[in-house]
């Protein structure tokens, strides 16, 4: 498995428009090899002045992400974006990938 993750930080009031914009159904989901898209909100502190949006996508492999990459549909998603501004209140944008190499699931403790 192959995981995405972005992490999006807003000022503070905007993490809804973020949450928004990946939350509603789209065409990333109807590639094959797509697995699920979690959106995250990060659990805000006193004093925060900001707000944390983290977008995590995971693929069956790495060759199932390549091909959405090379897509028309999302390359045309990007084309259609092209030469607009960033919206104001974006402050910044991390992208990270990983290769999954092992996960554990709930296993009731009287099962071997």
């Amino acid at each position: 498995m192959f995981v995405l993750v972005r992490t999006m930080t807003v000022q503070k009031g905007f993490a809804d428009k973020v949450i928004e914009r990946f939350g509603t159904p789209g065409i990333v989901e109807q590639n094959e090899g797509f697995v699920d898209m979690t959106v995250m909100l990060k659990e805000a502190k006193r004093g925060d002045e900001h707000e944390e949006v983290v977008v995590t996508t995971r693929w069956e492999s790495k060759d199932a992400w390549k091909n959405w990459e090379k897509s028309d549909a999302h390359i045309q998603g990007h084309r259609e974006n092209r030469g607009k501004p960033q919206p104001e209140f974006l402050i910044g944008v991390t992208h990270a990938a990983y290769e999954v190499k092992a996960v554990k699931t709930y296993r009731p403790a009287n099962v071997q």
